[in-house]
């Protein structure tokens, strides 16, 4: 499983002109479930999420959490990032895990997000979406479980 994470200001996702899921400051995490991917990589991949310190402290240094900031996670799933890039000029997706199981994945780790920290929010699985964000930094990071 992967995510590229990007710290934000404020993010949101629209599908068919509605907002389906917004954030203030926090992490926008962009998630793609691979073949062989499973719940341990998903609960892995959602500690680094809530724990890993993109954040700046006092002093400006990134020591601080998510949680630490009582930032928001706004969760959108992103296949293209199973995309292998290696050889040719366009992207293969042999490494994406199916859609059912992407799916499936995806709900569980936005459920156990939701579990463990109150402000989450997300995307539609499958939908088009559109991702408005503003970047805080930049900073933006792939993390993988």
């Amino acid at each position: 499983m992967r995510a590229l994470i990007q710290r934000v200001s404020h993010a949101r996702v629209d599908v068919a002109g509605r907002t389906v899921g917004a954030i203030d400051q926090g992490l926008l995490a962009l998630i793609g479930v691979e073949k062989g991917d499973d719940e341990a990589r998903a609960d892995k991949l959602l500690h680094k999420l809530l724990h890993y310190r993109v954040f700046g402290d006092d002093a400006g240094k990134m020591n601080l959490d998510l949680q630490q900031v009582d930032g928001g996670l706004l969760l959108v799933s992103q296949f293209t990032l199973a995309a292998d890039t290696h050889k040719g000029l366009r992207p293969s997706f042999s490494s994406a895990a199916p859609p059912a199981e992407g799916e499936r994945l995806f709900e569980y780790l936005l459920t156990r997000a939701r579990d463990t920290w109150p402000h989450v929010a997300s995307g539609e699985f499958g939908a088009d979406m559109q991702v408005s964000l503003l970047n805080d930094g930049p900073v933006t990071f792939l993390l993988e479980a």
